[in-house]
């Protein structure tokens, strides 16, 4: 919001103000909002919702953000179109593209928009169903994109519920478990992830490397990783963003996986643009990779059936 301008403050704590004001919006309107909470620090669209965030009684400070319609992400447009044609067929994505920017929900800034759209469409359902997640959008067929059908009652929620909980339970198992332990658990994510030459260092010997491994990318690109395991309660902070950084070998990048989470001066450390690149991971998204790469936990399918409306009388 702040990178395309669509708000300004003189807050110091910028996304803490936007969380207070989704949490509020959803506390106060209920399934009436435009919002929803997915997960813990997560949000997505909910039902249509005209109104502006607040309403008439929204708080009349200037570093309270009112969160308007537009402009949206391709994806949050992608679907407003569909929601709003009225109709439950699917449509082509370039077709979607083209009534999203004439109603103004988005502005590109590509030569490809439609192209831009489709992309990310097809990335965000991949994504959901990796994490086990009900998509929001589906392709019925070649160059078109539709809105997911609703299952029967409360299934979706019961299913992203019970995936939330394995992934909570995930995490704590990963807290108790032992120096070493976590080391390795860590080394079979990234084998899981794709890297090679994975390589758990040895305990106490490792000079704050604790996992190495190489990403090779359509077999031309190689990444050499060097991670940090942290199996700690509280945030990590900015020294030790500093010791990894300062631990690199010659054309290693930084990884910290923590089964926390990380200060704001670590995370703007990590971002330093003239300094090794350091990436960092929290507990939230360890735990969602091991559900996805499945280490510690399994996806398991069932058949749902629908009934439909019958097309020949019975009996």
């Amino acid at each position: 919001m702040l990178k395309r301008r669509l708000w300004e403050t003189r807050g110091k704590t910028p996304q803490h103000t936007v969380y207070a004001a989704l949490k509020r919006d959803i506390d106060r309107l209920g399934s009436a909002s435009r919002f929803q909470r997915d997960a813990p620090g997560f949000f997505t669209l909910g039902a249509p919702h005209e109104a502006s965030v607040g309403g008439s009684d929204a708080s009349e400070d200037p570093d309270v953000p009112r969160l308007q319609t537009r402009p949206l992400s391709f994806l949050a447009a992608a679907e407003k179109v569909l929601r709003d044609s009225g109709s439950n067929e699917a449509m082509s994505y370039v077709e979607i593209t083209n009534r999203a920017i004439e109603a103004g929900l988005i502005r590109p800034g590509g030569l490809t928009p439609a192209a831009s759209l489709s992309a990310q469409v097809g990335v965000d359902i991949r994504r959901r169903e990796a994490r086990g997640e009900r998509p929001r959008l589906v392709r019925p067929e070649r160059g078109k994109i539709g809105l997911a059908p609703a299952l029967p009652g409360d299934v979706a929620h019961q299913i992203e519920e019970q995936n939330r909980r394995v992934q909570a339970q995930l995490l704590e198992r990963a807290r108790q478990s032992s120096p070493g332990g976590f080391e390795q658990l860590v080394g079979d994510l990234l084998e899981a992830m794709g890297f090679e030459e994975v390589e758990v260092t040895s305990l106490g010997g490792d000079g704050g490397i604790d996992v190495r491994g190489t990403l090779v990318v359509a077999d031309v690109v190689r990444l050499r990783m060097a991670v940090q395991a942290k199996r700690w309660k509280q945030n990590v902070q900015k020294p030790v963003v500093q010791q990894v950084r300062g631990s690199l070998g010659a054309h290693e990048q930084g990884l910290i996986i923590t089964t926390s989470g990380f200060s704001k001066g670590a995370r703007e450390e990590a971002r330093r643009s003239d300094a090794s690149p350091v990436a960092l991971m929290d507990g939230e998204q360890l735990a969602r990779l091991l559900a996805e790469n499945e280490i510690g936990a399994e996806r398991t399918k069932y058949d749902l059936w629908t009934l439909l409306e019958a097309e020949v009388p019975l009996g």
